[in-house]
């Protein structure tokens, strides 16, 4: 469903590749999560999906179609995406900013509202106590949970997700770790999640890259990286993961 071929990508003739010869697939329905630290790559590489940077090399394919000779604003109006800052419009009431990509692509009045309605029901916001607020008046987790249905909006089969819950206190983000994975199940979108948090992406990820200054150090099932790293980064970054859950299992009920 989405390739990457050998992608790279650099920020000027001089400087270093922010992204270094990444390769892989994201198939049908699944979840993988792009996992590290800041300034590793993860973003850019989520960004090079729909465009919103071009590699410096290499090729990505969407439905087995060379992105590169797709049209940009069609490409991205096929895919959802939620942003860490979310980048709601302020002016805008709530339904009015699940309504934008459907307007966009020119659905009529009454459809779009029932889209937005349905969606803002689905992430847990009734359309009849918040369908007119505006993002001031929500919540830092209702203002991410109207991003969510926001990018759901046209019925993207794909979902580009950069630290979407990054932000929030631990119990939102929580919350919002099983509203996605409950929507996941609910309309089997194909996800490529971003986060520096490795109980997060234990959590939500099918699969899970580990990237590292740019280069992609392994990607497999969680139980792969825990039981079976193939580099000393992902072993040392897995092996606390490991240490925690031992020091839970051992704590007193």
């Amino acid at each position: 469903m989405i390739r990457l071929s050998n992608i790279s990508k650099r920020f000027g003739d001089a400087a270093p590749f922010a992204v270094n010869d990444v390769s892989l697939s994201v198939t049908e329905g699944e979840t993988v999560v792009l996992l590290g630290s800041s300034g590793c790559g993860k973003t850019t590489t989520l960004k090079m999906i729909n465009r919103l940077e071009e590699p410096t090399s290499g090729e990505i394919e969407v439905d087995g179609r060379n992105i590169a000779e797709v049209d940009v604003l069609s490409l991205r109006r096929s895919i959802g995406y939620v942003f860490q800052d979310i980048g709601l419009f302020p002016h805008l009431t709530i339904r009015e900013n699940v309504e934008i990509v459907p307007r966009l692509l020119g659905w009529a009045s009454s459809r779009r509202r029932a889209r937005a309605d349905e969606l803002l029901e689905q992430v847990g916001l009734a359309p009849g106590e918040f369908a007119s607020r505006r993002p001031a008046q929500l919540s830092g987790g209702q203002q991410q949970r109207v991003g969510i249905a926001r990018a759901l909006a046209s019925d993207p089969v794909y979902l580009l997700m950069d630290e979407p819950f990054g932000a929030l206190d631990a119990v939102t983000r929580d919350q919002l770790q099983t509203e996605l994975l409950r929507i996941k199940t609910s309309f089997g979108k194909t996800v490529v999640f971003v986060t520096h948090d490795l109980f997060e992406a234990l959590r939500l990820g099918d699969r899970i890259g580990v990237m590292n200054r740019g280069r992609l150090e392994q990607i497999g099932k969680p139980e792969e990286l825990l039981h079976s790293p193939a580099t000393s980064f992902v072993a040392e970054l897995f092996g606390h993961a490991r240490r925690q859950a031992d020091l839970l299992e051992g704590a007193p009920s």
